[in-house]
């Protein structure tokens, strides 16, 4: 397998859910701004849309997309984890739920927020939404859960974790006391920290290439 990443993206969720399963797919990084790939391919024919992840399973013949969708299907591939809930339960519904929730809360709202591209009234109105969304999470963690469907860490943890874009989006969580000690829970997991080491030298040998 292959996985697409690009540097502090949501794509680290992929990373740290292969991770969590003992998978080792390589890594080829993507270079949004330079539009290059550490393999020297040519990413719009990994991805029209150009943007990561991307998960190219082992005959080439299909790529996925979407981080809930790579994440998921990793997991689902190996139930014993306990990384997702299984198909046809109210509790893959739950988690499917906040999935989407993630995606569309958070992850999309700091998009705008990071690019500056808004307006004062949509700075306001991002932030608002952005806080709200963190909030619920905060809330839901606030009966002293370790994570955020209880005590099993999941996809959706991994999902949360690599969307914590609020200092380059410039939204204050620093009120979010049961998110805080949540996120510090997960720093410490290997997977996390595998996934951040992992980055680093691939973008590192990436700009090497670049260099050259």
């Amino acid at each position: 397998m292959k996985l697409y990443i690009a540097e502090a993206t949501c794509s680290l969720a992929a990373q740290t859910i292969a991770n969590e399963l003992g998978l080792a797919p390589e890594l080829v990084h993507y270079d949004v701004f330079g539009k290059s790939t550490s393999n020297q391919k040519d990413f719009t024919d990994v991805n029209s849309l150009q943007y990561v992840p991307v998960l190219e399973l082992d005959d080439e013949s299909e790529r996925l997309t979407e981080t809930v969708i790579i994440t998921s299907y990793l997991a689902d591939q190996h139930p014993e984890s306990n990384l997702i809930p299984k198909h046809g339960t109210i509790e893959r519904v739950r988690m499917d739920q906040l999935l989407t929730f993630v995606a569309t809360e958070i992850a999309q709202k700091h998009i705008p927020l990071m690019r500056k591209l808004m307006t004062p009234d949509g700075i306001e109105f991002h932030t608002n939404k952005l806080l709200s969304a963190y909030g619920v999470l905060d809330k839901q963690l606030s009966d002293g859960r370790s994570y955020l469907t209880g005590e099993q860490f999941t996809v959706a943890d991994a999902y949360v974790w690599a969307t914590l874009w609020h200092k380059r989006s410039g939204v204050n969580l620093d009120h979010l006391t049961n998110l805080a000690a949540y996120i510090a829970r997960i720093d410490a997991r290997p997977s996390v920290q595998k996934a951040l080491k992992d980055e680093a030298e691939i973008v590192a040998v990436h700009k090497q290439q670049l260099a050259a």
